[in-house]
Protein backbone atom coordinates (compact mmCIF):
# COMPACT_ATOMS: atom_id res chain seq x y z
CA UNK A 1 0.00 0.00 0.00
CA UNK A 2 1.21 3.29 -1.14
CA UNK A 3 0.64 6.82 -0.25
CA UNK A 4 1.29 9.29 -2.03
CA UNK A 5 2.08 13.29 -0.72
CA UNK A 6 1.70 15.84 -2.67
CA UNK A 7 2.25 19.54 -1.68
CA UNK A 8 0.47 22.14 -3.71
CA UNK A 9 2.02 23.97 -6.62
CA UNK A 10 3.83 27.85 -5.92
CA UNK A 11 1.27 29.94 -4.62
CA UNK A 12 0.53 34.01 -4.99
CA UNK A 13 1.42 33.89 -1.19
CA UNK A 14 4.57 32.22 -1.55
CA UNK A 15 5.55 34.63 -4.47
CA UNK A 16 4.96 37.34 -1.70
CA UNK A 17 7.01 35.89 1.21
CA UNK A 18 3.16 35.76 2.95
CA UNK A 19 2.14 33.06 5.94
CA UNK A 20 -1.06 32.31 4.10
CA UNK A 21 -2.51 29.64 6.00
CA UNK A 22 -5.96 28.91 5.69
CA UNK A 23 -6.93 32.66 4.37
CA UNK A 24 -9.56 32.00 1.09
CA UNK A 25 -8.82 32.57 -2.29
CA UNK A 26 -4.78 32.20 -2.02
CA UNK A 27 -4.17 30.77 -6.12
CA UNK A 28 -1.23 29.70 -7.66
CA UNK A 29 1.20 31.87 -9.09
CA UNK A 30 2.46 31.72 -12.78
CA UNK A 31 5.21 29.46 -11.78
CA UNK A 32 2.95 27.25 -9.95
CA UNK A 33 0.74 27.10 -12.83
CA UNK A 34 3.26 25.51 -14.77
CA UNK A 35 4.77 23.24 -11.90
CA UNK A 36 0.52 21.96 -11.82
CA UNK A 37 0.87 21.36 -15.75
CA UNK A 38 3.94 19.60 -15.11
CA UNK A 39 2.76 17.02 -12.69
CA UNK A 40 0.15 16.07 -15.43
CA UNK A 41 3.16 14.00 -16.98
CA UNK A 42 4.87 13.26 -14.30
CA UNK A 43 2.09 11.64 -12.85
CA UNK A 44 0.31 10.26 -16.09
CA UNK A 45 -1.63 6.99 -15.59
CA UNK A 46 -1.45 6.21 -12.50
CA UNK A 47 -3.74 3.92 -9.98
CA UNK A 48 -5.49 5.18 -7.60
CA UNK A 49 -7.35 4.17 -4.74
CA UNK A 50 -8.32 7.57 -3.10
CA UNK A 51 -7.86 11.05 -3.96
CA UNK A 52 -7.77 13.16 -1.04
CA UNK A 53 -7.45 17.06 -1.74
CA UNK A 54 -7.10 20.34 1.08
CA UNK A 55 -10.23 21.99 0.91
CA UNK A 56 -7.96 24.81 0.07
CA UNK A 57 -8.36 27.33 -3.70
CA UNK A 58 -4.28 26.17 -4.48
CA UNK A 59 -4.26 22.39 -3.79
CA UNK A 60 -7.12 21.81 -6.05
CA UNK A 61 -5.58 24.23 -8.70
CA UNK A 62 -2.55 22.15 -8.26
CA UNK A 63 -4.00 18.93 -8.83
CA UNK A 64 -7.16 19.83 -11.38
CA UNK A 65 -5.04 19.72 -14.58
CA UNK A 66 -3.70 16.01 -13.84
CA UNK A 67 -7.57 14.98 -12.77
CA UNK A 68 -9.61 16.20 -15.55
CA UNK A 69 -6.94 15.05 -18.45
CA UNK A 70 -5.28 12.12 -16.73
CA UNK A 71 -6.62 10.83 -13.72
CA UNK A 72 -10.50 10.66 -13.55
CA UNK A 73 -10.47 9.08 -17.09
CA UNK A 74 -7.90 6.35 -16.02
CA UNK A 75 -9.56 5.89 -12.31
CA UNK A 76 -13.33 6.71 -13.24
CA UNK A 77 -14.61 4.97 -9.65
CA UNK A 78 -12.56 6.98 -7.53
CA UNK A 79 -14.19 10.57 -6.49
CA UNK A 80 -11.46 13.75 -5.39
CA UNK A 81 -12.81 13.98 -2.29
CA UNK A 82 -12.01 17.55 0.19
CA UNK A 83 -10.72 15.86 3.26
CA UNK A 84 -10.45 18.51 6.22
CA UNK A 85 -7.95 16.50 8.03
CA UNK A 86 -5.35 17.50 5.59
CA UNK A 87 -5.70 21.36 5.80
CA UNK A 88 -3.32 23.62 6.06
CA UNK A 89 -2.19 24.69 9.77
CA UNK A 90 -4.37 27.05 11.64
CA UNK A 91 -1.93 29.85 11.98
CA UNK A 92 -4.47 32.09 13.58
CA UNK A 93 -3.08 35.40 13.89
CA UNK A 94 0.01 34.65 12.01
CA UNK A 95 -2.22 34.34 8.79
CA UNK A 96 -1.86 36.57 6.58
CA UNK A 97 1.72 38.30 8.09
CA UNK A 98 4.54 38.57 6.20
CA UNK A 99 7.28 36.04 6.59
CA UNK A 100 9.86 38.70 7.29
CA UNK A 101 7.83 39.94 10.12
CA UNK A 102 6.96 36.99 11.62
CA UNK A 103 11.05 35.24 12.40
CA UNK A 104 11.52 38.52 14.55
CA UNK A 105 8.78 37.38 17.31
CA UNK A 106 10.12 35.03 19.89
CA UNK A 107 8.01 32.45 19.34
CA UNK A 108 9.75 31.81 15.76
CA UNK A 109 12.47 29.98 17.69
CA UNK A 110 9.90 27.40 19.27
CA UNK A 111 8.64 27.02 15.65
CA UNK A 112 11.86 26.16 14.66
CA UNK A 113 13.89 24.68 17.76
CA UNK A 114 10.85 22.93 19.50
CA UNK A 115 7.51 22.91 17.50
CA UNK A 116 5.87 20.77 19.12
CA UNK A 117 5.52 22.66 21.66
CA UNK A 118 4.32 25.58 19.50
CA UNK A 119 0.67 26.67 19.37
CA UNK A 120 0.01 29.47 17.19
CA UNK A 121 -2.05 32.42 18.83
CA UNK A 122 -5.90 32.16 17.87
CA UNK A 123 -4.81 29.04 16.11
CA UNK A 124 -3.38 25.47 16.58
CA UNK A 125 -0.68 23.61 17.72
CA UNK A 126 1.99 21.65 15.43
CA UNK A 127 0.90 18.57 17.34
CA UNK A 128 -2.78 18.59 16.81
CA UNK A 129 -1.80 19.33 12.64
CA UNK A 130 -0.17 15.90 13.26
CA UNK A 131 -2.68 14.16 15.02
CA UNK A 132 -5.38 15.21 12.22
CA UNK A 133 -3.10 14.46 9.17
CA UNK A 134 -2.12 10.83 10.54
CA UNK A 135 -5.88 9.93 10.74
CA UNK A 136 -6.28 10.61 7.30
CA UNK A 137 -3.91 8.31 6.50
CA UNK A 138 -4.72 5.97 8.31
CA UNK A 139 -8.25 5.79 7.36
CA UNK A 140 -7.38 5.84 3.66
CA UNK A 141 -5.22 2.83 4.81
CA UNK A 142 -8.11 0.98 6.43
CA UNK A 143 -9.86 0.76 2.84
CA UNK A 144 -9.61 -2.18 0.26
CA UNK A 145 -9.13 -1.65 -3.21
CA UNK A 146 -6.16 -1.15 -5.43
CA UNK A 147 -3.52 1.77 -6.46
CA UNK A 148 -2.27 3.99 -4.49
CA UNK A 149 -3.91 6.71 -1.96
CA UNK A 150 -2.91 10.08 -3.23
CA UNK A 151 -3.06 13.47 -0.67
CA UNK A 152 -2.49 17.13 -1.98
CA UNK A 153 -1.86 19.20 0.61
CA UNK A 154 0.21 21.52 2.40
CA UNK A 155 4.51 21.64 3.16
CA UNK A 156 4.03 21.98 7.27
CA UNK A 157 1.14 18.74 7.20
CA UNK A 158 3.64 16.71 5.36
CA UNK A 159 6.11 17.72 7.44
CA UNK A 160 4.28 15.75 10.27
CA UNK A 161 3.23 12.95 8.52
CA UNK A 162 6.85 11.87 7.44
CA UNK A 163 7.91 12.82 11.23
CA UNK A 164 6.08 10.17 12.02
CA UNK A 165 6.50 7.62 9.84
CA UNK A 166 10.03 7.76 10.36
CA UNK A 167 9.51 7.93 14.33
CA UNK A 168 11.53 11.45 14.28
CA UNK A 169 10.52 13.72 17.53
CA UNK A 170 7.89 16.30 16.04
CA UNK A 171 10.88 18.89 17.08
CA UNK A 172 13.37 17.79 14.54
CA UNK A 173 10.27 17.97 12.05
CA UNK A 174 12.08 21.78 10.41
CA UNK A 175 14.85 19.43 9.17
CA UNK A 176 12.33 18.08 6.68
CA UNK A 177 12.45 19.42 3.42
CA UNK A 178 8.95 19.76 1.47
CA UNK A 179 9.30 22.28 -1.77
CA UNK A 180 6.06 23.28 -4.09
CA UNK A 181 4.77 20.48 -6.38
CA UNK A 182 6.78 18.25 -4.71
CA UNK A 183 5.99 14.71 -3.77
CA UNK A 184 6.67 12.19 -1.42
CA UNK A 185 5.66 8.26 -1.58
CA UNK A 186 5.17 6.24 1.80
CA UNK A 187 5.16 2.20 1.78
CA UNK A 188 2.86 0.54 4.18
CA UNK A 189 3.07 -2.53 2.81
CA UNK A 190 5.31 -3.95 5.99
CA UNK A 191 4.87 -3.77 9.77
CA UNK A 192 6.87 -0.72 9.38
CA UNK A 193 6.29 1.99 7.18
CA UNK A 194 9.08 3.28 4.79
CA UNK A 195 10.05 6.51 3.10
CA UNK A 196 10.27 5.17 -1.03
CA UNK A 197 10.34 8.97 -2.21
CA UNK A 198 10.91 12.45 -0.80
CA UNK A 199 10.64 15.85 -2.05
CA UNK A 200 11.10 14.78 -5.34
CA UNK A 201 9.94 16.99 -8.32
CA UNK A 202 11.31 14.88 -11.21
CA UNK A 203 10.77 11.42 -11.38
CA UNK A 204 8.40 9.49 -13.94
CA UNK A 205 5.87 8.86 -11.12
CA UNK A 206 3.59 6.41 -13.18
CA UNK A 207 6.61 3.94 -13.73
CA UNK A 208 7.78 4.11 -10.05
CA UNK A 209 3.94 4.05 -8.51
CA UNK A 210 2.56 1.30 -11.16
CA UNK A 211 5.74 -0.96 -10.98
CA UNK A 212 4.51 -4.65 -9.15
CA UNK A 213 5.85 -4.02 -5.90
CA UNK A 214 7.87 -7.46 -4.05
CA UNK A 215 8.10 -7.17 -0.03
CA UNK A 216 11.45 -8.00 0.77
CA UNK A 217 13.43 -7.07 3.84
CA UNK A 218 15.87 -4.39 3.04
CA UNK A 219 20.07 -5.69 3.47
CA UNK A 220 22.67 -3.79 2.54
CA UNK A 221 20.93 -0.87 1.31
CA UNK A 222 18.65 -2.76 -0.78
CA UNK A 223 20.52 -3.35 -3.56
Amino acid sequence: MQIVLIRHAHSQANERGVLSGRLPGVALSDKGVEQSQRLVSRLGAIKVRSLHVSPLTRCSETISPWWNEVGSVKNPKVALVQDSDIVEVDYGNWSGKKLSLLSGKREWKTVQNSPSSMYFPGGEGLAQVQVRAMSAIHKALAKKGKGSDVFVTHGDVIKTIVSSVLAMHLDDFQRIVIDPASVTVLDYSSDKPRVLLMNDSRSDLQSFLNAPFRARNLIGGGA
